[in-house]
């Protein structure tokens, strides 16, 4: 085995062309989103207080794929394709004989996944004549995403960041000011949703999402824009699954299991949903393995529900894995996998058995991240690191085994922003928060009066 990583890269001109949409090929029919107000299933007229048009289209289109505009692949070309790796130095690491691939998303401007999904959304929005969007961000990968995209189209920018980060991640906030974007602490003093969350400071997804969403319903000028969980974004993101597709074809392999980190859902469903597609269409086999936090382990310990996609119950309802939409997690440095739900896409197919959860602790996670960039030189943001935790379990699985399974890793970002999380770990100062059985069973109880699930 050779000791060098090995690098694949696609030319400009494999940028994809159009989104996969996964949602015509769900087993079943799909749950509707609710009305917040009425129950009722919300239909586009819903939505447009706070979305423009051309995104709730493709929220709930029928066709497989839809066209990307030639501005946000102009766009795209500033950091796509990304490089995929095949990891030979971890494996000799590991002493497994599987065979690691990663997807690497910290080439971006923000050093993430979430462009992908904030230059199309900032696109449609000056398109339809917004001035100003607002949105909440955890970690910041989000908020700085989107402040990167306004400044491309125009737009002004602003965003709720949840207290936690926002104290342990100040240059986050720089990076957004540097774009031009306001970044303010949540829960803040701006809006009667972080008024009534004073007691909460260390903030949460739930209550940065109810911030935004309040700025927005109150403003002519401003819409909603949101990082994961829609179907519209999950479906930006599947230009990453798309390009390792043609990748894995370059090295001559394809994945045995595929694993990605979930917060809300959007780096694993775009890394994974092309996979998917084809799994659900009979064309392939494999495994789909998701790592969240043992702190937050929504898909492992939530129940499946409608609920409110925010604390103060401004979104629709959406049937998904959750926690109650008032849970507020312990404040681990993963920040962008801080979140109560899931996309509904996402978990209906964990329900379906399609995709596999397992949860982690910290330190065990930051472990992992050490390690692998001991190895392969990345340093990984903490929400990846809970992926690469779940590669160790699989290439251990592989050494058991005797078997060169291929494990197809999305590392969605870097971890320069979070070295006061590594200095913690590295002093032995980095805690693990204790998740709350009883938090969650006083949030579930606070979950809206919907229609039951079957």
């Amino acid at each position: 085995m050779t000791d060098e990583t090995v690098k694949y890269v696609l030319p400009e001109s494999q940028i994809p062309t159009d989104w996969v949409n996964l949602l015509p090929d769900l087993p079943g029919e799909p749950l509707p989103p609710l009305h917040p107000g009425t129950l009722q299933p919300a239909g586009p007229d819903d939505l447009a207080a706070i979305f423009p048009m051309a995104l709730i289209m493709q929220e709930v289109s029928p066709e497989a794929q839809i066209e990307i505009p030639e501005p946000v692949r102009e766009v795209y070309k500033l950091w796509r394709p990304t490089p995929l790796f095949r990891a030979h130095r971890l494996e000799r690491e590991l002493d497994t004989p599987a065979h690691i691939y990663y997807k690497y998303e910290g080439v971006s401007p923000a050093g993430s996944h979430k462009p992908n999904t904030a230059v199309a959304q900032a696109y449609e929005n000056a398109q339809a004549g917004i001035r100003r969007l607002s949105t909440e961000t955890g970690a910041g990968q989000w908020g700085s995403a989107l402040a990167f995209a306004c400044s491309l189209f125009g737009l002004e920018c602003e965003v709720f960041m949840v207290g936690s980060s926002y104290d342990q991640k100040p240059y986050r906030r720089s990076m957004m000011e540097t774009w031009g974007a306001t970044a303010h602490r949540s829960p803040s003093e701006l809006t009667e949703a972080g008024r009534a969350n004073a007691e909460h400071p260390t903030g949460s997804l739930g209550i940065a999402i109810s911030e935004a969403v309040e700025v927005a319903a109150s403003r002519d000028d401003t819409n909603y824009s949101l990082g994961s969980v829609l179907n519209h974004v999950c479906l930006h993101q599947t230009v990453i699954g798309q390009e390792v597709i043609a990748q894995m074809e370059l090295a001559g392999e394809t994945p045995d299991v595929v694993i990605g980190c979930v917060g809300g859902g959007s780096n694993f469903a775009g890394l994974a949903f092309p996979y998917v597609r084809e799994v659900l269409r009979g064309n392939t086999r494999m495994r789909f393995l998701a790592a969240e936090p043992a702190a937050c382990p929504t898909l492992t310990k939530g129940v499946y529900r409608y609920d409110f996609g925010d604390t103060a119950g401004l979104t629709p309802l959406m049937a998904m894995y959750t926690l109650g939409h008032d849970f507020v997690p312990p404040p681990v440095h993963a920040g962008g996998l801080r979140y109560h739900g899931d996309a509904p896409m996402l978990c209906g197919l964990v329900r379906a058995g399609l995709i596999e959860a397992r949860a982690y602790g910290q330190n065990d996670v930051f472990a992992s991240a050490v390690r692998f960039a001991r190895t392969e030189g990345i340093i990984p943001g903490p929400e990846p690191a809970h992926a690469i935790r779940a590669v160790f379990e699989e290439a251990e699985a592989a050494r058991q085994a005797g078997e060169a399974r291929v494990i197809l890793l999305g590392l969605s970002g870097h971890g320069h922003f979070d070295l006061a999380a590594y200095e913690a770990f590295l002093a032995g100062r980095l805690e693990d928060p204790e998740f709350s059985e009883a938090d969650m069973e006083a949030a579930l109880k606070r979950l809206p009066d919907a229609p039951a699930i079957a």
